[in-house]
């Protein structure tokens, strides 16, 4: 007498896998080729080959010297942890201020005394950066300002309207219900 063995049939998803497997690892290939142009812009940006930021605000007089500042990204605050909102700025000294300048900062509203002066620029006086807190219940009509002090000891102030600054940001400040 002869063994009979029964031959199963292969699951549908075993012919599935077999019949596409190939066309399936070429589409898994090619789903990051799709981010790559973002990718490549936000590289470009960051090493300065696109300018400084995303928005240039222009040239801005602090005193003797100036600075050109830009908005890293044309975009709402994004929340940064506790810390809260925050917005990128990044700015660049003129030719003829960079020996003397020692530090740029950076805040909303006016700074009571150099300790409160706002955020330091961080980075080389060709390209400097700097991440702004934006307190919620910021109004409409705020303003943006830079502090530069020299090495002799000297501090110079100025100041541009926010939404000359950054409109993206003012847009945001409305939508949350911020004070007219």
């Amino acid at each position: 007498m002869s063994k009979v063995t029964a031959v199963s049939q292969p699951s549908r998803l075993h012919v599935f896998w077999h019949k596409w497997r190939f066309h399936l690892n070429v589409l898994l290939l090619l789903i990051p080729l799709g981010f790559m142009p973002k990718y490549f812009a936000d590289e470009a940006l960051m090493r300065g080959d696109s300018g400084l930021g995303e928005r240039e605000v222009g040239e801005v007089r602090v005193g003797p010297w100036s600075l050109r500042l830009a908005e890293l990204r044309n975009a709402a605050p994004m929340l940064d942890g506790p810390a809260g909102y925050m917005k990128g700025f990044n700015a660049a000294l003129c030719e003829a201020c960079i020996g003397q300048v020692k530090a740029t900062y950076l805040r909303i509203g006016k700074p009571r005394s150099l300790r409160a002066a706002g955020v330091i620029f961080f980075g080389t006086p060709y390209r400097m950066g700097a991440s702004l807190p934006v307190p919620e219940k910021t109004t409409a009509d705020a303003e943006l300002w830079i502090t530069m002090e020299g090495w002799d000891g000297a501090m110079h102030q100025a100041s541009i309207p926010l939404s000359q600054a950054s409109p993206a940001t003012i847009a945001w400040l409305n939508k949350q219900g911020g004070k007219p």
